[in-house]
């Protein structure tokens, strides 16, 4: 059940914001259909919310165990919990506006008045909650690469992990640590012809060992119908055998790739580079 947290959400947000604004308009009492269309959207958001708290209590066993973020799932938790008893009081109300209305009772439009003020109250809430699961979600990676339960979701948010952390360590300097991060994620994930073919281009650019870099280009098996990870692989072989001192070869390898592919523009603008 938890895994169809996300989409329940989306449901429950849609509902209770277009319900309210309808709420807002009816106020207005220059048509009938936005007190109806009201009552029926925040009727069937509340049930979203109620839902949106169930399959979150389920979600988030295996989020809370990731270290240091507790904290976060709590919140969020908590205000959904805020979100979901808001709506069942506006609900409530709105049932009250349905009967009054149907009875042509003056009361419906203080009634009115009392759902709206109350529904923006939860909008408030539901606000403060999306905004915690999306911390939750993008800064914990809190349900990345676990909601599935497919082992190469979490390889997934493992390389994209690690690899933002190689990235951080090259810029500030500690290439030694970038790359150990990288040639651990080639080691773990082989079958990532990108992650191959990029652990190649940093051997060169970062490492500054091209030989070790034109020997993982060599063992790998790119497909003939993948015409970028062809091109990828031989710019990085050039760009190994220039950082060799071996321009001529380096030209050589990019000559035959624009013989191969003559409207690739990464291709023309490298072998400009070489002819200089």
């Amino acid at each position: 059940m938890g895994s169809y947290h996300p989409q329940v959400v989306h449901f429950a947000v849609a509902l209770v914001f277009v319900g309210v604004g309808f709420r807002l308009l009816s106020l207005l009492r220059r048509f009938a259909l936005p007190n109806f269309a009201a009552a029926t959207l925040i009727l069937l958001g509340t049930v979203a919310c109620f839902a949106a708290v169930q399959t979150g209590t389920a979600a988030h066993g295996p989020v809370e165990r990731i270290p240091g973020a507790r904290p976060a799932v709590m919140a969020h938790e908590a205000w959904g919990e805020r979100a979901r008893n808001i709506f069942a009081i506006v609900s409530a109300v709105e049932i009250v506006i349905l009967g009054l209305t149907w009875a042509q009772h003056a009361a419906a439009f203080p009634a009115s008045i009392l759902s709206a003020v109350i529904g923006l109250a939860g909008l408030g809430a539901v606000y403060e909650t999306a905004a915690h699961g999306g911390e939750l979600t993008y800064s914990y990676a809190g349900g990345v690469g676990t909601r599935s339960g497919n082992p190469e979701d979490v390889n997934r948010v493992f390389l994209a992990g690690l690899y933002q952390q190689a990235l951080q360590d090259r810029q500030s300097g500690r290439v030694d640590d970038a790359m150990a991060l990288i040639e651990l994620a080639a080691r773990r994930l082989t079958s990532n012809l990108d992650l191959q073919l990029m652990t190649a281009e940093w051997l060169t650019d970062v490492k500054r060992d091209p030989a070790a870099a034109i020997q993982r280009i060599d063992s790998l098996q790119i497909p003939s119908t993948d015409t970028r990870a062809r091109v990828r692989a031989g710019l990085a072989r050039a760009a190994a055998l220039a950082a060799q001192g071996n321009k001529e070869g380096a030209r050589a390898v990019v000559q035959t790739l624009q013989g191969e592919f003559p409207q690739n523009a990464q291709v023309k603008r490298r072998l400009d580079e070489l002819s200089r």
